[in-house]
């Protein structure tokens, strides 16, 4: 990987999905300049300091929003999403953005498969400029397992025992999630992520809603 400094944003629906789908790759990485956008949540007393504890801990800055996040998941206009992502960020050009995929990372939360659409289009509409993206890369088989990396993501990052570790602490320790709850259960020790190298990629993907990515990505 290359270890030069990169300028990232990492772009979610909510605090700890930073720390779930990428934490170990953002620990991994501390010569990133990297910014957590959290769409949800800003104004949640329990999640919010929490969310700002773990930006400390990740050597990140970031901001959080108040996206609409009810249980029902209504949906969300997808000017609205965008818009939303664009006051986050302090910054319209990265080298790198990682997001969520457009099909989520389990079945299903709404609001992940909208901010994963809404960054591509904003990409694919020179309204947000990114030298890569990369789409988080896991799946729950139809709710069968825990969101395990899917087995041919273009990228494969198996945590040390220390790096998984950190992050099952945040998970548990910061965010307060009982060691029997469904984040700490999933919480990967293994990340993956679909690599896009520009925006015509990733919006053919979106377009065509595939799961077959090898027949839409090209490395």
């Amino acid at each position: 990987m290359d270890k030069k400094t990169k300028k990232v944003a990492v772009i979610v629906a909510h605090p700890d999905d930073e720390t779930l789908w990428a934490g170990g790759i953002i620990l991994s990485n501390p010569e990133w300049d990297c910014f957590i956008a959290c769409l949800c949540r800003k104004n949640d007393p329990d999640r919010s300091p929490k969310f700002n504890q773990v930006l400390k801990i990740l050597g990140a800055d970031g901001e959080m929003g108040d996206l609409d996040d009810g249980p029902e998941q209504a949906p969300l206009v997808e000017n609205e999403v965008e818009g939303a992502i664009l006051e986050l960020l302090p910054s319209t050009q990265f080298d790198l953005v990682i997001t969520h995929s457009i099909h989520g990372e389990y079945t299903r939360h709404r609001r992940h498969e909208e901010i994963g659409r809404a960054v591509i289009n904003l990409w694919q509409s020179g309204k947000l400029t990114a030298g890569e993206l990369w789409a988080f890369a896991y799946d729950d088989g139809n709710r069968e397992y825990y969101p395990r990396p899917i087995e041919n993501a273009h990228i494969d990052h198996i945590l040390s025992r220390q790096l998984w570790e950190t992050k099952y602490n945040i998970i548990t320790s910061v965010y307060g999630f009982d060691i029997n709850s469904w984040e700490a259960k999933t919480t990967p020790a293994e990340e993956a992520f679909w690599h896009f190298y520009n925006a015509g990629q990733a919006h053919k993907w979106l377009l065509t809603g595939s799961k077959n990515y090898e027949s839409i990505i090209t490395i």
